[in-house]
């Protein structure tokens, strides 16, 4: 394999634009490839970090593989606490849709704790939110309406089955 040209350290905001550009034209693996060199030249660009996080959500109901070890680690590598749980919020919110666009009723079981998940990551963000920032709490409605509109339930424990002892 070739070895990869690094990036300017410059030409990092543009690099930024570009890769916001390609999500918005649904192009995540373009986004991805561009956070990668960026984080490859400044590693806690926190910009770069979100960004990456994003273009690996937005691959969810696209059917790629994303692991949630991969999502799991850019968000620990957030610095503020409230960034943190916000987009640990949006990894499960948006791994809910992409199980609610299956239209399993097991997909369906996940997508809804997938959901309450997300709810219990943007509650947290909500309590330690700066002043002005109310996304977690839109979020969160958004979360609730979805519940409500598909009318997702949570899965029935399953009920034990008692064995005699011979």
């Amino acid at each position: 394999m070739s070895e990869l040209k690094r990036l300017h350290k410059d030409a990092i905001p543009a690099a930024l634009e570009k890769a916001e550009r390609y999500r918005l034209l649904n192009e995540p693996g373009e986004a991805e490839s561009i956070c990668l060199d960026i984080l490859h030249v400044d590693p806690e660009n926190q910009q770069a970090i979100i960004m990456l996080l994003l273009a690996l959500t937005d691959r969810f109901e696209k059917g790629y593989g994303v692991s949630d070890s991969q999502t799991k680690e850019l968000s620990a590598r957030l610095n503020s606490d409230y960034d943190r749980a916000y987009y640990s919020g949006i990894v499960a919110e948006r791994r809910a849709k992409a199980k609610l666009g299956q239209g399993t009723p097991d997909c369906r079981f996940q997508a809804y704790d997938l959901f309450r998940e997300a709810m219990g990551w943007f509650e947290k963000a909500e309590a330690i939110r700066p002043p002005g920032h109310d996304d977690a709490l839109l979020r969160w409605n958004t979360c609730t309406r979805i519940i409500e509109r598909n009318n997702l339930v949570a899965r029935e424990p399953e009920e034990r089955i008692e064995f005699p002892l011979e």
